[in-house]
């Protein structure tokens, strides 16, 4: 079974939380995990749930500050073990081409 995330850790203050993403993003380093972050989030697979919520857990605990927003949603298909990039490369198969545009 693979189990995919899609996990936002941030500090709540004004002005850049690039700093304390890294943190939240390093922590996952300490884990059995696959993940790869963009813009929005960082998308997180794992073999089963409880590594990947002890990986979310560190992640959230590593950021430092007064209030701390997580944002986690869990894809636990529990009869296959697709895995993330799989899931892209089904939708660029229908679409015909990669699933991604510069803006002009």
């Amino acid at each position: 079974m693979t189990v995919i995330a899609l996990l936002s850790v941030a500090p709540v203050v004004e002005g850049s939380m690039s700093e304390e993403v890294a943190k939240a993003v390093a922590a996952l380093d300490e884990f059995d995990v696959a993940y790869e972050t963009n813009p929005m989030g960082t998308v997180v697979e794992a073999d089963d749930v409880d590594t990947l919520l002890a990986a979310v857990g560190a992640a959230h605990k590593a950021v430092d500050g007064d209030r701390v927003s997580t944002f986690l949603k869990i894809d636990d298909k529990r009869t296959s073990d697709g895995t993330a990039r799989e899931k892209v490369d089904a939708v660029e198969s229908h679409l015909g081409r990669t699933a991604k545009r510069e803006r002009e």
